[in-house]
């Protein structure tokens, strides 16, 4: 049988096809504003992609309305790669820096393959703190602006029957850190039978012996035929053991050719404990803050040195895991407001926390391992911008310093008597 041509079928040529697009895309941002662009330099981590837009996705009007007020331009290549996929109903392990676009490349499948006519949990995104959490659905509730999804987050130090409560709403979308989501399965407060999606963000940390018994237990409260979604910068043994027994046939992304942010540059400073305030005072007057997160290995430890900065006559705040939870929500909102340009923390914050102003990190107190470090510098040079990280090392941290140079395949440079602001501040 002869085939039948777009004509006699009625189907759009190619041309009409582009035509299509951008009048959908002239429709739907009409009457939208767009926030200010940032004109920072980014760097390929979040630039080099295939050259793909969000409306070739064919997403939902409502959530391109939502992206396009978010300020989201173009898919970062973690996005580009990843948000097809899901969309197809595919497992993924995903594996790419922080910083560069992460949450979006999990969150945006979410909100488009919910239904709102159906009245329970479809997707739950479990990430490994409050915070992460906190910042989680803030982008979520950014994104539904114009859909009519519910979006909750539930995470331990809140009041339980407070969320018990509220799940007698529809929740479509439930954010949550995998304690309290369990919990609350258990005592059948909320049913997860028919949700298809679960999302796992850091989950090299989700699946570290602390959690990964309540994932695992998570797990099985969910829809038989759930889709599975492991974003994470890092993949330790945990996470294939993991793989192995519950995902069907992922789809592999790597985009870690190398394990720092390119655009972060790394500097160190030999010295005594005694001299490192004195030091830090330093490089206050030097360098061309934005805002800037300092680092301990203790909580003691956050508490003294904010103590000390405050004292040299420089506005600061502290956040730490001893503290009350609506303490930290406070500390955590004000310095993403610009409160402060200073933030003393414990590894607290380390996990996925995006505050972009930030552009310079010091690591006060070396940490102990590979992993930590990542973690820490990476909350500079957040999507793609450049940043600073300064180390302070004293006698003992001298062979941390080259274990982590070698682990990492990065070069950590002695720090110059004039840092070039164009590192940092372009």
């Amino acid at each position: 049988m002869a085939s039948l041509t777009n004509q006699q079928t009625g189907a759009p040529g190619a041309g009409a096809k582009v035509l299509l697009v951008q009048q959908s895309e002239q429709d739907y941002k009409a009457g939208l504003s767009a926030p200010t662009k940032d004109g920072r330099f980014k760097t390929e981590d979040v630039t080099k992609t295939k050259g793909n837009e969000f409306e070739d996705f064919y997403l939902k009007r409502e959530l391109l309305m939502g992206i396009f007020e978010k300020g989201f331009e173009k898919p970062s290549p973690i996005q580009e790669e990843a948000i097809p996929i899901a969309l197809a109903g595919r497992n993924i392990l995903a594996r790419a820096k922080n910083g560069t676009g992460k949450t979006g490349a999990y969150v945006i499948p979410c909100l488009e393959k919910v239904d709102i006519s159906k009245k329970y949990v479809q997707s739950l995104i479990l990430v490994p703190t409050r915070e992460l959490a906190m910042q989680t659905s803030a982008v979520i509730r950014e994104l539904v602006k114009h859909m009519k999804i519910s979006c909750m987050i539930t995470t331990g130090g809140t009041n339980l029957k407070d969320d018990i409560m509220r799940l007698y709403d529809t929740v479509h979308i439930v954010v949550a850190t995998p304690g309290r989501i369990l919990d609350l399965a258990e005592k059948q407060a909320v049913n997860l039978s028919k949700c298809s999606v679960v999302c796992l963000d850091e989950a090299d940390k989700l699946l570290s012996p602390t959690f990964e018994p309540i994932i695992e237990r998570l797990i099985e409260f969910t829809a038989p035929n759930r889709q599975i979604l492991l974003f994470s910068a890092t993949f330790p043994k945990s996470v294939k053991s993991f793989k192995d027994k519950n995902i069907t046939n992922p789809y592999e992304i790597n985009l870690m050719d190398e394990l720092t942010l390119k655009g972060i540059t790394q500097y160190y400073a030999f010295v005594e404990e005694r001299q490192k305030v004195q030091c830090l005072n330093t490089l206050f007057s030097k360098l061309d803050v934005n805002q800037c997160i300092i680092f301990c290995n203790s909580t003691n430890r956050v508490e003294l040195l904010a103590k000390k900065i405050t004292e040299l006559g420089a506005s600061c705040f502290f956040i730490h895991s001893k503290m009350r939870q609506e303490h930290r929500n406070r500390v955590f909102h004000e310095f993403r407001q610009g409160g402060t340009r200073h933030m003393v923390a414990s590894d607290l914050i380390t996990r996925g926390i995006d505050v972009q102003t930030v552009n310079v990190v010091i690591n006060f107190d070396f940490p102990r391992n590979s992993e930590t470090y990542l973690h820490r510098i990476g909350r500079s040079g957040r999507f793609g911008h450049l940043g600073l990280a300064i180390n302070m090392i004293t006698y003992d941290d001298r062979f941390d310093l080259f274990r982590i140079e070698q682990e990492l395949g990065t070069e950590i440079q002695p720090i110059p008597g004039v840092i070039d602001r164009n590192l940092y501040c372009k």
